[in-house]
């Protein structure tokens, strides 16, 4: 796993490395929509993807409208902590699922991608570190809000660092996957990877 968090560490990556890219470069990205086998495991996975992406930004968005003025502290504070919330919960799950089940079968059934679901899975130890450090400063964050001016400006930058850093991680880690995954799923379909 050293080698992965150095080399080919989430923060460090811009993309996967082309070894692992055979199966996104046999079926790319703008001929998904248009396959046989897009419905069903990679339609699921892609819509997960996109409202991880969707909340990831709209958590974005509600702490640049505060730090803007767009939005007061309690307007924030009742808009954000439970979309908060929620995100880090589907996100956590999200990753429960793919580590515990849908990894294993899909390294099982294209060898030559294992490293890649390596990485991936080094990724979500990362992310899941993020998760926390996102968690903490949230809540000081919704805690500072009590506080005076400075107090709550100091914690709101803490804030928007930490959510930005995750948001990154978590653009290169979905793109990764996806690239990974939804190819593998349109080249052997839901049946034959047994997840159908």
């Amino acid at each position: 796993m050293a080698g992965i968090e150095t080399e080919l560490g989430l923060e460090r990556r811009a993309g996967l490395p082309d070894d692992l890219r055979y199966l996104v470069e046999k079926y790319p990205r703008e001929a998904w929509q248009g396959h046989a086998n897009i419905g069903g495991m990679a339609s699921m996975w892609l819509q997960r993807h996109d409202m991880l992406r969707e909340l990831g930004g709209l958590l974005s968005g509600a702490i640049s409208d505060y730090r803007e003025g767009r939005a007061t502290a309690p307007e924030f504070a009742r808009f954000f902590a439970p979309r908060l919330q929620f995100f880090l919960g589907q996100l956590d799950g999200h990753h429960n699922v793919e580590d515990q089940h849908y990894f294993p079968i899909f390294a099982a059934a294209e060898k030559k991608l294992k490293r890649g679901f390596d990485i991936l899975d080094a990724d979500h130890h990362l992310i899941h570190e993020a998760l926390d450090r996102n968690a903490d400063t949230a809540n000081g964050f919704l805690r500072a809000l009590q506080e005076d001016t400075d107090k709550q400006r100091f914690a709101a930058d803490a804030y928007a660092d930490e959510n930005t850093r995750l948001v990154a991680m978590l653009t290169r880690h979905l793109a990764d996957e996806e690239d990974l995954i939804i190819p593998l799923i349109l080249d052997r379909g839901d049946q034959g990877l047994g997840v159908g």
